[in-house]
C-alpha cells in the first residue's frame, strides 16, 4: 500500500502505479467523498463513457408498503 503526504497547499500526488493502472491523465476530475474516517476519490466520467454500463442489470426489487397517516 502506498502512502501520500498532504502538501502545505493541501495537495496530494497519486502514486504512479495507481495513475497507470487507472489510466489517469492530468486534468482528470474527481468527485470527493468523506465516508466515516476515510476520503474517497471517484473519477468523473463523461456520459458517453458510462452509457450502457448497466446493460443486463435486473432493476426489479420489492418496495416497502408506505405508511399512511
Amino acid at each position: 500500500m502506498d502512502s501520500v503526504t498532504l502538501s502545505p497547499k493541501f495537495q496530494l500526488v497519486i502514486p504512479k502505479e495507481i495513475r497507470r493502472a487507472m489510466g489517469l491523465k492530468p486534468g482528470d476530475k474527481f468527485h470527493v467523498f468523506s465516508l466515516d474516517d476515510r476520503i474517497e476519490l471517484v473519477p468523473v466520467g463523461h456520459v458517453h463513457e458510462v452509457r450502457g454500463f448497466l446493460k443486463g442489470y435486473d432493476s426489479r426489487f420489492e418496495r416497502d408498503e408506505e405508511e399512511r397517516e
